[in-house]
């Protein structure tokens, strides 16, 4: 006679496949309830993406096709009737071709000033932070103060501050530095250049404290010379800082609104004449709402491809270098 002896059966401890539909259940919850934690941070983000960006947008590319004015408050279906316009307009032309020459300008002479700039800030002499700071200060006012002290300084009559220096030194007559058209527009991409120039140079500085001081002290053992490094160390590691200010620059270049207002008002005629003032003059001062609209349209439209332009060559760059 054998006697056998049952084992008790085990239940199983866990598991997650086909056979364990309990635990599969529990982690698709799981993971749900995550879903669902990372939506709710990111509904703000949407929220303010919706109302602040998309409506806009599409509200104005609606009233970009209409007539919409105060003097037609029911707005009608013009096609592209206003999109045309800004084409023949030569107000318009000269803001945009003026906007494009200061975005240019600037973001060009400041990128060739301001990385040697900081370089020079980077080495030790007596007063540096002085120095830094003199630098830095043109970034903290606000530039409509800059743009009404500067219009003191360049005023084209004999009284200007800087006429009257160019007097007292030279002898040479007033110099119409905003009432000449070639002349302000140079004079206020000038300016630009400089209330700008100090806050990317800092920036640059902040990047060359980041890079390894070992990379310089073997550069120098192997006998390279200071303008050797800067071109196969300093330059090629600066790139992402590159990317960064030049994206700043393109930006508040092409969005320029202050500076050229309160130093020359957009003139002498339109030759200072900026696209955001131009916006700003159709849709509030003179309310027509659906050629503004079209402006805007077309602004937003040239402001991305520069942009995207820029971020596209930036990492074209950076690809080589690395």
């Amino acid at each position: 006679m054998t006697a056998t002896t049952s084992l008790p059966e085990v239940a199983p401890t866990g598991g997650t496949g086909p056979s364990h539909p309990a635990g599969t259940r529990g982690n698709t919850l799981l993971r749900l309830r995550e879903s669902a934690a990372d939506y709710v941070f990111y509904l703000p983000v949407l929220v303010v993406f919706v109302v602040l960006f998309a409506i806009p947008v599409v509200q104005s590319l609606y009233w970009s096709f209409t007539d919409f004015s105060v003097r037609s408050p029911e707005p009608e279906y013009v096609g592209f009737a206003n999109y045309g316009r800004i084409f023949n307009d030569s107000s318009m032309m000269t803001a945009l071709w003026f906007t494009l020459a200061y975005t240019i300008g600037t973001t060009l002479i400041v990128t060739v000033l301001a990385i040697p700039l900081a370089v020079v800030l980077n080495r030790r002499f007596v007063g540096r932070n002085l120095v830094r700071s003199v630098f830095f200060f043109p970034a903290i006012p606000s530039i409509a103060v800059l743009g009404l002290v500067w219009g003191f300084i360049l005023s084209p009559i004999g009284s200007g501050v800087l006429n009257t220096v160019l007097d007292a030194v030279g002898g040479l007559g007033p110099v119409p530095w905003l009432s000449d058209p070639q002349l302000a527009q140079l004079s206020v991409i000038l300016v630009g250049v400089w209330s700008q120039l100090g806050w990317h140079a800092i920036l640059y500085l902040a990047y060359l404290q980041s890079i390894p001081s070992d990379l310089y002290e073997v550069a120098t053992i192997d006998g390279a010379s200071r303008r050797q490094q800067f071109f196969t160390i300093t330059l090629p590691l600066l790139t992402p800082a590159v990317t960064v200010s030049q994206l700043l620059l393109l930006t508040n270049g092409l969005k320029v609104y202050d500076l050229p207002f309160t130093l020359t008002g957009g003139g002498p005629g339109y030759a200072t004449y900026t696209m955001t003032q131009s916006i700003i003059q159709r849709g509030i001062a003179q309310a027509e709402f659906g050629q503004a609209s079209a402006l805007a349209v077309v602004f937003m439209l040239i402001v991305g491809a520069v942009v995207l332009l820029q971020l596209a060559v930036a990492r074209r760059l950076e690809g080589r270098i690395r």
